[in-house]
């Protein structure tokens, strides 16, 4: 079968469907329009596509031989799941593979922001550093504080759990009891407000959803701690972005570490400008590890779903039951 692939990924992936499918790779290193999409998928029977491709029902439409959509990235927002569900086109994603390296992302921006070393670096650079001085570049402490966790899914749990060496009082908000982290780090489920209250480091680690969009705006961060540093490697559009800028710039938070933006890839100016924010390309999973074994699972799930078997990572598995 033929397979249209938006964008160049890792070899190990490509070698595993160069082994049962012609396959066709953009050859071009950056992201397609709509008609480049729709034309890059006629005549093929599989889409692997990336989490920056809007995959809506215009495209779906398009082809009537597309049997499966592969998606490289955990999140499938960018897909129009129902359309594909209605038509019988499994669709699939790639968890698991990169929980580590996101969940180390957030620890990695957590410690770069509370410690301002960016803004460290660029100060050192510029020649400004003209010795030890007791007030110079003041952070915040880590040990023994209290971390609050938004979503505890894979990632979220995993990042909780990394927390232990630190010794910290650790506060999750989840639909459902995280019996894991209860259990490893003594961990308390409670309501959103007391953990923007209460917490020194705030971490996001949900989906977007209706529910979850703009979950982060103006009151959110009114209600943070003067010295709460703020996390997101989420989604961005789960913070209002112009909230966040006016949080930083009026100090109601001490900063905040970004992995993702509300308009990608748009970063606003305002933001760019701030030294109490540390930003990211949106690369939580750039890791050789990860992003290999993201390649390997969305062939797998690609070469299952051509076969007419439900790929490992199927998220509408009613297709299948039809």
């Amino acid at each position: 079968m033929k397979i249209f692939i938006t964008r160049k990924i890792p070899e190990t992936g490509l070698e595993i469907l160069k082994k049962y499918h012609d396959i066709k790779v953009n050859s071009y290193d950056g992201g397609l329009t709509k008609k480049e999409i729709i034309q890059g998928i006629k005549g093929k029977d599989g889409l692997l596509c990336l989490l920056t491709d809007q995959i809506d029902k215009e495209i779906i439409d398009s082809e009537p031989r597309l049997k499966m959509i592969a998606n490289y990235a955990v999140g499938f927002d960018n897909i129009d799941v129902k359309t594909a569900t209605r038509k019988g086109i499994p669709v699939s994603n790639t968890p698991g593979v990169l929980t580590d390296a996101t969940s180390e992302m957030a620890w990695a921006l957590l410690f770069s922001v509370s410690r301002r070393i960016v803004e460290a670096d660029k100060f050192t650079r510029a020649g400004k550093f003209n010795g030890w001085s007791p007030m110079l570049m003041l952070g915040q402490d880590i040990t023994n504080k209290t971390l609050g966790v938004i979503g505890t899914g894979r990632i979220g749990t995993a990042f909780a759990l990394k927390s232990k060496g630190f010794g910290m009082n650790v506060l999750y908000v989840n639909r459902k009891r995280n019996e894991i982290l209860e259990k490893e780090l003594n961990a308390k489920k409670v309501k959103l407000e007391k953990l923007l209250k209460e917490s020194d480091f705030i971490s996001v680690h949900v989906p977007l959803t209706k529910s979850t969009s703009h979950l982060f705006s103006k009151r959110e961060f009114q209600l943070m701690k003067e010295n709460a540093v703020f996390i997101n490697t989420s989604r961005g559009p789960v913070v209002d972005e112009k909230a966040l800028i006016q949080a930083l710039k009026d100090n109601w938070i001490f900063g905040a570490g970004i992995d993702v933006y509300e308009n990608e890839p748009e970063v606003p100016e305002e933001l760019k400008k701030l030294d109490n924010v540390v930003l990211q390309p949106h690369s939580a999973s750039a890791t050789f590890e990860a992003r290999s074994k993201m390649a390997i699972l969305a062939a797998e799930n690609m070469i299952k779903g051509l076969k007419g078997e439900i790929p490992p990572n199927c998220v509408n598995p009613e297709v299948f039951k039809k």
